[in-house]
Formats: structure tokens, sequence, C-alpha cells
């Protein structure tokens, strides 16, 4: 799937935009995007949002940057004056959380909308979105997205394909797709009546990341639906380059603990804690192999039905591609997923368990 593939949409059906007998009755959007530094994607995501097909007089598309300093600010510029109902913020504190935020506070929409910059959607995303949104039992709607390769790499492929896959993505069905429409945890993005953030408050401005799995666990707790709808579709495009992929799996490691720091109940699913736990035992039965043979021989027996594992969804996904080069991708794929996501998380507890001693030390204080 390429960035042009993916904007033209499926145009069998008629586009569900035609079917509203009443435009003047369409709610007014606002599309909120946390952006800073992406000039490799905006262009993409940027032509893909302004061909979306909505009645322009409803709809704002909010982009929040961090204060770009790689060509990306340029590019927006170009489109705020070419396309009226796309304006940039500035977000000088930079992080995400504060970019939603400020595009929420500053949004006029009585629904918003929160779209990626590494993503790019067919015409009739904010259609379906509010459709559902209207229509159905749910509070927070949202799709699923189609992971494609940013190049045409077999590194670029085997990320991509990693990042689909229930191997690498467990029960994330955002992420591996539904067959069925379905409540879930997370959605990718979100569409949100305005009034739901006057209700439950807004993102977390202390989570880096996270922020997103953290405010729809919230609204789970509270009683609040968030609803999957499999036909909503959005094509998402992640690094192409194996040693960002793994930078920016350890940062999201580390803060899948160390969000913990800055709530009170569970910020993330129990999903994202695995590789943690899996890291742990594997480190604990290295260690202890030094002393004694039998945790040493655990150690190993735990490593090889972890890497035959790997192979077997490596393999597949290669037959799938009819590509047995992506074999070896896809596996190498998978392990840095797991190892630097786990490592990060191993990393995000000792930031947890440093924050803890400190507050028992204020507390004494």
């Amino acid at each position: 799937m390429t960035f042009q593939n993916a904007l033209q949409g499926d145009h069998s059906k008629k586009n569900i935009g035609q079917e509203t007998k009443d435009k003047d009755n369409a709610p007014f959007v606002s599309v909120i995007v946390p952006c800073r530094n992406e000039v490799e994607y905006i262009s993409m995501f940027l032509e893909s949002v302004v061909n979306i097909e909505y009645p322009r007089d409803k709809l704002e598309v909010l982009v929040i940057d961090g204060m770009s300093t790689d060509g990306t600010r340029e590019i927006l510029n170009r489109y705020q004056k070419e396309f009226n109902f796309v304006r940039i913020l500035d977000n000088t504190l930079r992080f995400t959380p504060q970019a939603l935020n400020l595009g929420i506070k500053t949004a006029r929409g009585e629904i918003v909308i929160r779209m990626d910059v590494h993503a790019c959607y067919q015409k009739d995303y904010i259609q379906k979105c509010v459709k559902y949104l209207m229509e159905c039992d749910a509070d927070n709607v949202g799709g699923t997205i189609i992971t494609s390769a940013s190049k045409n790499t077999l590194t670029a492929k085997g990320i991509a394909c990693a990042l689909s896959s229930i191997f690498g993505a467990g029960r994330s069905y955002f992420r591996i797709g539904s067959k069925r429409p379905r409540y879930v945890d997370t959605v990718f993005g979100g569409c949100y009546r305005r009034e739901l953030f006057e209700a439950v408050g807004l993102f977390n401005e202390n989570l880096k990341r996270c922020q997103d799995i953290e405010f729809n666990l919230r609204l789970k707790r509270r009683g609040y639906k968030t609803l999957l709808i499999p036909e909503i579709k959005a094509f998402y495009f992640p690094s192409s380059n194996l040693s960002n992929f793994i930078k920016h799996k350890f940062v999201d490691g580390i803060w899948a603990l160390k969000s913990f720091c800055y709530t009170n109940a569970m910020p993330v699913t129990i999903r994202s804690l695995l590789p943690l736990m899996f890291v742990i035992v594997l480190g604990s039965l290295l260690i202890l192999g030094t002393i004694k043979s039998l945790f040493f021989n655990l150690f190993l027996i735990l490593i090889t039905i972890y890497l035959f594992i790997n192979l077997i969804f490596s393999f597949d996904i290669a037959l799938k591609h009819r590509n047995i080069r992506l074999l070896i991708s896809n596996f190498v794929s998978f392990c840095a997923l797991h190892f630097s996501y786990g490592l990060g998380s191993l990393t995000g507890l000792l930031c947890l368990l440093k924050c803890r001693i400190e507050s028992l030390v204020s507390r004494g204080k």
C-alpha cells in the first residue's frame, strides 16, 4: 500500500457523505492534530485531510505544531494559506498531551476528532466517525489502522507487519483488525463529543506517551464506552528505519511504567506490561544461571520457545505476502519490538521505584 493508493479509498460503495440528505444538519467537527518535525509525513497527511468529504463550513483542522524546525512549518503555512479551514496553533511546550489539550480548548466543534500525522485517511473517514458516534451507544468512536510500509524496503515492510500482527500487538484490535464492531479499551485517534472532556477532564499532561490509552481507560472506569468500528479505516505509516523503531519502542516501554508516577489508577492495559515480564524472567534466569545450571537451562528453553514462536509468525507473514525474504525482516522486527519495549519498561520500572521512594521521603518530612 503506497501513500497514493491509500488516499484513493474504496469507491466501490456509495460514499456515506452522499447519503446525508441535509448537510446543513451536520455537526461542526474540530480535527486536532499534534505535530512536531514531521516533514517526511506532513504533506501526505494534509493531502488526505483536505480531500475528505465533509461540509467545509462545518469543519476546522487544527494542527498544533511543537515549534518544528525541519521544514514542517513551511509546509503547514502553505496549506493554511490555501485552505481556510486549516489552522496552525503553536505548542511552545512541544509535547503531545499539551498539544491535544490546546487543540481541545481552542476547538469550536461539538465533535472533536484526533488525527495522527503518520497516517492518511479516506474521503469518508469523518463522515463515518460522526455517523457512528451519533447513532451508536458510544462516547468515543474509532476504527482500525492498516499499517503499511512507508518505504519499499524489507526493513520497512518487516516493521509494518510486526506492528499489525497479534504476536507484535497482542489483542490491540485497532492494530490487528476486527470482523465486527466491539467495545474496546482504546482506538486509534478517537472521535468524541465535546462535552465528554468537560465531564472527565483533558489528557494528562505529565504523560509524554500513553496519554491516549490513559484517557480512554479513564473513560471506561467512569462508565463511558469506546466503540471500534471496523469499516472506519486509516492507513498508518510507522518509521522505516530499524534504529528509529527501536528507539521509539524503548521510549514507549519507559512510559508504560513511568506513567504510573502520574496517576492513581491503571494508566495502561495489561498487554503493555507483558514485554517487561518477559524481560524480567529472562534476565532473572540468566543471572541465576551463573549460580546454578538449572536456571541457565530454563533460560535456554524459554528463549528457544520464544525464537521458535517468532519464527512461526515470521514464516506465516512471509507466506501471506509471498515474499520469503520477509521472514528474516519480520523475525528481526519482532525481536526489536519485544526486547526494546521490554528493556524500556525495565528502565521505566526503575523510574517508578525512584518516584515512589521520593514520594515516601517527602511524606516523611
